[in-house]
């Protein structure tokens, strides 16, 4: 690896740790006392995105790329604590729903409050060209992780089928 790549490298690891640990802050530090790991508030994000109508475990499990029992048990856990309800849906009854308690909505809403309050404050420091360039690089970079993502799973899927389907 060159000079560039090797520091660039480290610095895409100590960003994505330093994003981490001050998410963690957000939500342990001071006053806060949330009964949720980081992991559980992504998956009150990702059932938000349903909003009224409630997601399916499945809707959960990929969303979240986890596995369907996985997703059961920490709904499950998500149900003890009050941050989602349950309901079978009404088209079908042997579809289970999941959506957002009250506590649930808030909990979430100071998530995404989190996220939205760290893009503002550092980009104001940031004039209109270093905005852009920054935008189309880290949209460069997902796009770049996204084909390899694909690539990866297309060859999984080939494996798996024996290049059947």
């Amino acid at each position: 690896m060159d000079r560039y790549a090797r520091r660039l490298n480290e610095l895409l690891v100590d960003v994505y740790d330093k994003i981490n640990r001050m998410e963690e802050q957000t939500v342990y530090g001071g006053d806060n006392h949330i009964d949720l790991t980081i992991g559980e508030l992504h998956m009150l994000e990702t059932i938000a995105k349903k909003k009224d109508e409630g997601c399916s475990i499945s809707f959960i499990a990929k969303d979240q790329r986890i596995t369907l029992p996985s997703v059961t048990v920490a709904v499950n856990k998500l149900v003890k604590k009050g941050y989602v309800e349950k309901k079978r849906a009404a088209h079908d009854g042997r579809q289970v729903l999941v959506k957002l308690t009250r506590q649930g909505r808030k909990i979430n809403a100071g998530h995404q409050y989190f996220h939205e309050n760290m893009v503002r404050n550092f980009t104001k420091e940031l004039d209109e060209h270093e905005k852009e360039v920054l935008f189309t690089s880290i949209d460069k970079l997902n796009q770049y992780l996204q084909r390899k993502i694909e690539a990866a799973e297309s060859k999984s899927n080939d494996i798996k089928t024996g290049g059947k389907l």
